[in-house]
């Protein structure tokens, strides 16, 4: 059964900085795209940064442009989101997923799910 825990999120102010980390279990992500979305109370869940197999390509979100570096680590099956200069907008639950090819921006889009880790950012 494939597995992905989230860990790393909590309570920062506004300008600080979160290394969020996704360790996946169950299977080998050989070929796989990894991603990492945020939902905020009352929003909808929302495209941050996705990373392909390799590492070699990443996409962000605008609004996270610049301030955020996904990377990933394929011997440890692991998918991290730094995440800088933090602005109280930042402030969501943050999910990472995966699919099997070329990345997308869109939630239908990934079948496997982490539970979620909650980032609250002060002003």
């Amino acid at each position: 059964q494939v597995q992905l825990v989230e860990t790393g999120g909590g309570l920062v102010q506004a300008g600080g900085s979160l290394r969020l980390s996704c360790a996946a279990s169950g299977r080998t992500f050989s070929g796989y795209s990894m991603a990492w979305f945020r939902q905020a109370p009352g929003k909808e869940r929302e495209f941050v940064a996705g990373i392909s197999w390799s590492g070699a390509s990443t996409y962000y979100a605008t609004s996270v442009k610049g301030r955020f570096t996904i990377s990933r680590d394929n011997a440890k099956n692991t998918v991290y989101l730094q995440m800088n200069n933090l602005k109280p907008e930042d402030t969501a639950v943050y999910y990472c997923a995966v699919r099997r090819g070329y990345y997308s921006r869109s939630v239908d889009q990934y079948d496997t799910w982490g539970q979620g880790t909650q980032v609250t950012v002060s002003s």
